[in-house]
């Protein structure tokens, strides 16, 4: 699929960072895009119509021009930014980047988003919460602190697709309950990060 001159329907969820990292791409890039938004909270995912273009009934998902449809946020974020300076050059930096792309999805995602989403959305007490959360964020935290100590960005010298997967959910921490002011570095980067893609400030 090539995506030149070629529009996409992206059908996101505006409080998902998942969602959100697919249009911080598209932006940056200058990548056309209609978004179409997806409520999950409204059930929005699991109508017949949405089932038949993505059966797993997930946002963020794309739909190409040639009726092309990809799913899985970084998936579609590494499609969108294939041959762009989003993706490092170097062979090694290039497996780093996507060291941080899988450690997103397993360990920083379903820590993060996933307290984020009990707490804002489903208005759960901390009684309600799985206790193996709040740990499991702050943990994810302070490797990303400990990383950063000395860097710029994750990976290399400059911007890439690391930054903009662990930006996503990183940026939302309070709306967890998290404190980013415990995280130096963390909160450092988060507003550079911001900077770079040109969207508000929230830490």
């Amino acid at each position: 699929m090539s995506l030149d001159n070629a529009s996409m329907t992206v059908f996101g969820d505006s409080i998902s960072g998942n969602c959100l990292k697919v249009k911080f791409v598209a932006d940056r890039l200058g990548i056309p895009y209609d978004w179409v938004e997806t409520s999950v909270l409204k059930g929005e995912t699991r109508t017949a119509e949405f089932l038949g273009m993505n059966p797993a009934g997930q946002v963020p998902t794309v739909r190409f021009a040639d009726n092309g449809v990809l799913a899985q946020s970084n998936a579609i974020m590494l499609h969108l930014a294939e041959h762009s300076d989003l993706v490092p050059r170097p062979a090694f930096e290039r497996a780093q980047m996507y060291q941080w792309l899988f450690w997103e999805q397993y360990s920083h995602e379903p820590a993060l988003a996933v307290l984020r989403f009990h707490k804002l959305y489903l208005k759960k007490a901390d009684s309600e919460i799985d206790p193996n959360l709040r740990p499991r964020c702050l943990k994810a935290l302070k490797l990303m602190n400990e990383h950063l100590e000395g860097r710029t960005y994750f990976v290399g010298r400059k911007l890439s697709l690391a930054d903009i997967a662990l930006v996503a959910y990183t940026r939302f921490a309070h709306d967890a309950g998290l404190v980013l002011a415990q995280f130096p570095n963390v909160r450092t980067w988060v507003s550079r990060v911001e900077n770079d893609l040109d969207i508000d400030h929230l830490s």
